[in-house]
């Protein structure tokens, strides 16, 4: 990992009544490193991710964005520090066009304070959204409805959308979820591609990919980091092995 962190997070844990989801986890992430994180059901994946985007505040332990504790910090306001989400269900309008999915975004992210310029007028914010759409390998489907895109089309669209507001840290939430292996390649390029401006962390159940794609494995079981290493020294873990890997999905 990089000596750089982007993202440092101490001791979480997250109740909910006497369940606890998470316990006692901590992790550094290196800039421009593409992290997965891994584990059965229930071992606290979403719940992390849900900390992580402020959906949800920690029961205890700290998390530090570029040195700043964001403790206190209202989730509207992590999109403007520069982290941003996906979610594991599409989340697009499907009924608007593609450049009209991401320029809503656009809008919203850099005029939310301006009530007297006329939204039609906001050439830059439309220009910039068809760049993201570029990025993301849908600059000749612009025009196309969302409702009528391919579902890796609606998963890169969902992607174009939470990188109008230029995140350094990209959280993923299964990104390939219903993909067969063709959209599952594209989407891995897509992400190879993306990573090398920013900090990306996936949770992904696809383990040929995880250990093809990634720099670092974060493994949770029961709410507890029990591993974090290379996708190698992941692979080679006998208690991950036991608890997860020997189950998942491709690997074998």
């Amino acid at each position: 990992m990089s000596a750089a962190k982007i993202l440092e997070v101490k001791n979480l844990g997250r109740w909910f009544g006497a369940f606890k989801a998470l316990d006692g986890v901590s992790a550094r992430f290196g800039l421009n490193r593409v992290t997965a994180v891994i584990g059965p059901n229930g071992a606290g994946k979403s719940t992390l991710f849900n900390i992580l985007s402020g959906a949800l505040r920690p029961s205890t332990g700290s998390i530090f964005f570029k040195g700043t504790d964001l403790g206190q910090t209202p989730q509207h306001e992590f999109v403007h520090l520069g982290i941003a989400r996906t979610y594991q269900i599409t989340n697009v309008f499907p009924h608007l066009t593609a450049h009209e999915n991401v320029r809503i975004a656009a809008q919203a992210f850099r005029s939310r304070y301006n009530i007297w310029t006329p939204r039609s007028s906001l050439h830059e914010i439309s220009a910039h959204a068809d760049q993201v759409l570029v990025d993301v390998g849908l600059g000749a489907r612009r025009a196309r409805l969302a409702a009528l895109l391919s579902h890796g089309e609606q998963r890169a669209l969902e992607i174009a959308i939470a990188l109008v507001a230029d995140p350094q840290l990209l959280l993923l939430d299964e990104p390939t979820a219903g993909m067969g292996p063709e959209e599952t390649k594209q989407m891995i390029v897509l992400i190879e591609h993306l990573a090398q401006a920013r900090t990306i962390l996936l949770v992904e159940h696809k383990m040929k990919m995880v250990l093809g794609l990634c720099d670092r494995i974060l493994v949770l079981h029961l709410g507890r980091l029990i591993a974090d290493g290379t996708p190698t020294e992941i692979r080679s873990d006998a208690f991950v092995r036991a608890v997860y890997l020997g189950q998942s999905d491709g690997y074998a």
